[in-house]
């Protein structure tokens, strides 16, 4: 999750309100996270059960994730 800092409310504002559009940044107070920033439609999809995850075909992933996730596979049942 990306970070601003509360003085980047200020300082920032458009980068902040960019970055919360793509997914939730947290507003740090002494380097500790305090908030959250995040768009209307993210919020709403929390509150009201809507998910915004998309479900894909493992057959339409790159060859090579392809090889790795078969390799994963292999070793989960072979107990490694």
């Amino acid at each position: 999750m990306r970070e601003f800092t509360a003085g980047d409310l200020t300082r920032s504002t458009g980068d902040l309100f960019e970055a919360a559009t793509i997914a939730p940044v947290a507003i740090t107070k002494h380097r500790k996270p305090r908030y959250v920033v995040m768009s209307m439609e993210c919020y709403k999809s929390l509150t009201q059960g809507v998910s915004r995850q998309t479900a894909l075909s493992v057959a339409d992933m790159p060859d090579d994730l392809g090889a790795l996730w078969d390799k994963g596979v292999k070793d989960h049942f072979d107990g490694r």
